[in-house]
């Protein structure tokens, strides 16, 4: 890391950063509806975005600070294991074309805003229901910090804010600083501003993966030396755990823990409440199908994302540093690699590829408290202005949440902490995508399915120990019966479907009560134009 402040990258990463926040107050003027005080217009955009909002909002879900910081430190740290991202995003196409058209449709027809809307509507549970709506806010809030530890690496890099000697509040003020815009400009335009601010964000990340997959090889002497300088690092013996670093391939023993992680985060991602939030906000049908089709573009530029970690190693960051945090290791690369001037460009890309998600994901948890819990449960006579207001002051909420969880926890493991988040949301995974097909799974055997899963995932998580902390090291444990290492989160997701296919057979057998159905067949086709679907709905029709 060069020593002190560096001024040109800094000067373009503020300028940067500046564009966007204007742009963040003026999207509250975009597309302005004649009545702003509506969950529909702050929370979803008015449900109105086209084919290329939608698909620069969706690419908000994959290209985060997740991605530029996280994916290539996981490579950086332990080899090819970190690109699980890669297969995972090309999973989860072919699967959300199924499943997403569908949900946008009866959304759509009922008013729904978030999937604990359809859940409660679908299975008549407001039981149910809550449980989708607390396990969305849990899941979010790691992955919320996450983006913030992404912007904190950037800075840390710069030479602003950081080191151990300083003052907690002069350390942590750009952090803060950062997070006070973010927060004020989504409070003022709610999800139009990711909206506008993700044209930017993505034409900066292309830009920089571009440059950054030719200029650094040329530079590092080609893609043969940086794979055997690469080799020659993970085969040194970690003193922590006695075995090597890791590897460029995963071993005989690594692939089922590579390959179940790979299929646990397919099933997960979609569930995630910024996902659906994305999807929802999106004006037709056909909408959805295209930008399924098409996003898969995205998982090319993953693939050379992570190959960074690879150019990290090979470059020598980090080389002989005790402790060194691998979160900052491809900042660093860029700066060490880069002129000034661009890799303050790359610096813009990782912090706005920060602020885009962070600011949806915030979104996407205020409306599940507004309408699951404030709504369903403390005041169900709450207009549609209170609705919003009541969001609006989640989401400020929500982030400050995250900004104690990323200022407190160490930030070398802030990726298990959004894996645990994984773990948990895969378990709404039944009564979601399940739902979206059939009625047949009984309301309390999902609620029961749930809960083994949330247990379950939580309990053997914790028990999970890595050279850093005791608890929550990691997310791959035994899988029973197999005998295998593989991803906890898949394991509690099959032991929930288990528990609801059985106790759904004996709960029927037992004429159980079920809950009403509000929805029709027809409801899971709808489109936009179809007759009988109100464009004037308003907002918690369903209820």
């Amino acid at each position: 890391m060069k020593d002190g402040v560096n001024g040109v990258a800094l000067a373009v990463f503020i300028f940067f950063f500046l564009v966007v926040t204007v742009l963040g107050f003026l999207a509250a003027r975009w597309r302005r509806a004649e009545n702003a005080l509506h969950l529909d217009e702050w929370g979803l955009g008015g449900r109105s975005f086209g084919s290329w909002i939608t698909w620069f909002l969706l690419g908000g879900d994959l290209y985060t600070a997740y991605t530029f910081v996280a994916v290539p430190a996981a490579v950086y740290a332990a080899g090819a294991a970190g690109f699980f991202a890669v297969p995972y995003t090309i999973l989860v196409y072919p699967l959300i074309f199924t499943f997403l058209p569908r949900l946008w449709s009866v959304s759509h027809k009922h008013g729904y805003v978030t999937t604990s809307d359809f859940v409660r509507g679908r299975f008549g549970s407001k039981g149910l229901s809550l449980a989708v709506a607390v396990t969305g806010i849990l899941a979010t809030m790691p992955y919320i910090a996450l983006q913030l530890v992404g912007i904190q690496a950037v800075l840390d890099v710069m030479g602003v804010g950081g080191g151990e000697s300083s003052n907690w509040f002069i350390k942590d003020l750009p952090l803060l600083i950062a997070f006070g815009v973010l927060a004020a400009y989504t409070y003022s335009s709610g999800l139009r501003a990711p909206a506008l601010i993700a044209f930017v964000k993505d034409t900066l990340i292309y830009i920089v993966i571009a440059v950054a997959i030719i200029y650094i090889p040329i530079k590092l002497g080609g893609f043969d030396d940086i794979f055997a300088k690469a080799g020659d690092a993970y085969s040194q013996i970690n003193p922590a755990t006695g075995k090597p670093r890791g590897s460029l391939a995963p071993g005989d023993t690594a692939q089922w823990a590579y390959g179940t992680l790979a299929l646990g985060s397919a099933l997960a991602l979609f569930m995630y409440p910024h996902s659906i939030t994305a999807v929802l906000s999106s004006r037709s049908r056909d909408v959805i199908r295209r930008n399924t089709t098409v996003l898969p573009l995205y998982s090319l530029m993953l693939g050379l994302l992570a190959m960074l970690g690879f150019m990290a190693l090979a470059s020598g960051v980090g080389a002989g540093v005790k402790g060194y945090n691998g979160q900052l290791a491809i900042p660093q690369l860029f700066e060490n690699m880069f002129p000034s001037w661009f890799a303050g460009v790359a610096f813009a890309a990782i912090g706005i590829g920060a602020l885009v998600p962070a600011a949806i994901m915030s979104i996407a948890a205020a409306n599940l408290f507004t309408r699951n819990i404030y709504k369903d449960f403390l005041k169900p006579d709450a207009t549609p202005a209170q609705e919003t207001q009541v969001s609006k002051v989640v989401s400020l909420l929500v982030k400050v949440g995250a900004l104690v969880f990323v200022l407190t926890m160490d930030k070398t493991v802030a990726i298990n902490f959004q894996l645990l988040g994984g773990i948990w949301i895969l378990q709404t995974f039944p009564a979601l995508v399940g739902g979206l097909f059939t009625r047949w799974f009984h309301r309390w055997a999902l609620l029961a399915g749930w809960a083994v899963g949330m247990i379950y995932g939580t309990w053997v998580a914790y028990g999970v120990a890595s050279p850093a902390q005791k608890h929550f090291g990691g997310s791959s444990d035994t899988i029973p019966v197999i005998g295998q290492i593989g991803y906890i989160g898949l394991t509690a997701f099959v032991l929930n479907v288990v528990v609801t296919v059985v106790l759904t057979f004996v709960l029927k057998a037992l004429k159980a009560p079920e809950g009403v159905d509000e929805t029709a067949e027809g409801d899971f086709t709808a489109d936009a134009d179809d007759p009988g679907v109100r464009k004037d709905l308003p907002v918690g029709a369903g209820h």
